[in-house]
């Protein structure tokens, strides 16, 4: 084949210029490796998210994620090994590790900025996570913009950014969380239980904001357009928040299901962190026909990155489908 004389030179001049760059692109990691310094050598960009939900903006953000070992351990802990195993494989995942991923998310209505849980925060950092407050000003905010904080649940990884250096993170906002949760936790029948580590958790993060909470229930308003729904089984008060904006909605769903294939093709299969299992499955089928039989979108905290998708009816369970431009055009 003739190569002509100017496509010679171009990709002469273009392989010229990679030998010339490689040596500062591979400087900082060489750097790295010499020294040990591990700081240069993670220089991953905060993971955000944005679109538009009517005139609402919503921003999902990456707290981090983690891979962790033998999913059947988790998932279907009512089932065998194997049969977990196996619907991995169909649906082209490991059998013997999963990511693990978190994602508070801003609701800007215009008026309030809410931040929907605030991820594992400081506490976190040591293992890659607690990414939050860099994803807030990778999105625009600083975290005094943050006018309402709420919670779905007070697992740890939703609640550990309440709190950094010991002072309230988010010094201007209000908080809304459910009275049925903030009951369980705060109650000293929880001590000398499975539950006194989350208990401890919510003492130190949760209560010093009581004063500056609302506590709601099942219909409660977080703000206009906002609206509460109980999903217990989780967790004993564990709520989704419904978000509705000129006609287009958005369900925050929390951890409902907590994984794409696992929990929601099998949402009667049993999840080791779900303290009612069978009340964990009943919130999950409740949820998920509401979102698929309305064709509504979704957050799920622990969801593939960014989040965000709907559902489909499957057989006893449903069909994740990611989103991709719908909110763009």
């Amino acid at each position: 084949m003739a190569v002509s004389l100017g496509m010679k030179r171009r990709t002469l001049f273009a392989a010229g210029l990679g030998l010339l760059a490689a040596p500062a692109i591979l400087r900082i990691p060489a750097q790295a490796a010499e020294t040990g310094d591990k700081a240069k050598m993670t220089t991953a960009l905060p993971e955000i998210n944005q679109f538009k939900l009517g005139s609402f903006k919503i921003t999902a953000v990456r707290d981090g994620s983690n891979v962790l070992e033998k999913p059947f351990e988790t998932f279907g802990t009512n089932q065998e090994p194997e049969a977990v195993k196996t619907l991995l494989t169909e649906n082209f995942l490991p059998a013997d590790k999963f990511v693990n991923s978190y994602s508070p998310a801003i609701i800007d209505t215009g008026s309030d900025v809410i931040l929907v849980d605030t991820g594992f925060g400081a506490g976190g950092r040591e293992r890659g996570l607690g990414k939050l407050q860099d994803g807030l000003k990778a999105a625009g905010y600083s975290v005094d913009d943050v006018t309402v904080v709420a919670l779905t649940h007070m697992h740890g990884d939703h609640i550990g950014g309440m709190m950094e250096g010991g002072a309230p993170a988010f010094k201007n906002a209000r908080y809304v969380a459910g009275q049925a949760e903030y009951d369980f936790w705060t109650d000293k029948a929880r001590e000398g239980t499975p539950a006194e580590g989350g208990h401890k958790a919510v003492l130190a993060n949760v209560m010093p904001f009581a004063e500056k909470t609302t506590f709601i229930k099942e219909g409660d308003s977080v703000v206009s357009g906002i609206t509460a729904m109980l999903a217990p089984g989780h967790t004993p008060g564990h709520m989704v928040f419904h978000a509705q904006s000129d006609n287009k909605q958005l369900v925050f769903t929390g951890d409902t299901a907590n994984h794409y294939i696992l929990s929601l093709l099998h949402p009667e299969w049993e999840v080791r962190f779900d303290m009612n299992k069978a009340e964990a499955a009943a919130s999950r089928k409740k949820v998920f026909d509401l979102i698929a039989t309305d064709k509504i979108a979704f957050l799920g905290y622990h969801m593939p990155f960014p989040a965000v998708g709907f559902v489909e009816k499957q057989g006893a369970g449903y069909r994740f489908v990611p989103k991709s431009y719908q909110f763009d055009i």
